[in-house]
């Protein structure tokens, strides 16, 4: 059986995006997006309870993100999850599981959004391509 890993979210920014180069001078930028679930508990009150999600970004898209986006701003995210392993420097072993986006599309219709959603679609189609994804 083959197996599927695709995740669409849609949430707002926790933080200003984190924009980084790597060693081979590629744009990383590490999101946070805050999903809110509402519902009404037993006593018929109205409940918000958050998700919270990492994601990566990668190349020119990642370099949109940290351009256009700051805290707040509400998103979508289509992607893959990733799990990562480490260790630190005390030898400590760490895991993450989080995002890594392929397209990551502006909700809101603020200064430079269209212009950022046209390289962003570009730049989708560019990570459609990448053996990696």
């Amino acid at each position: 059986m083959n197996s599927m890993n695709h995740v669409v979210l849609m949430g707002h920014l926790t933080r200003d995006p984190e924009l980084r180069k790597v060693a081979s001078g590629a744009a990383v930028s590490d999101l946070g997006l805050a999903l809110n679930e509402r519902y009404k508990d037993k006593d018929g009150e109205v409940v918000t309870r958050p998700t919270f999600v990492d994601v990566v970004a990668w190349g020119k898209q990642a370099e949109h993100c940290a351009q256009y986006l700051k805290k707040g701003a509400p998103v979508a995210v289509e992607g893959k999850l990733q799990f990562d392993q480490w260790e630190t420097a005390e030898g400590e072993k760490r895991s993450k599981l989080r995002v890594r986006a392929w397209r990551v599309q502006f909700l809101n219709g603020g200064k430079g959004a269209s212009t950022a959603t046209e390289n962003l679609v570009e730049a989708a189609a560019e990570a459609a391509d990448d053996p990696d994804f």
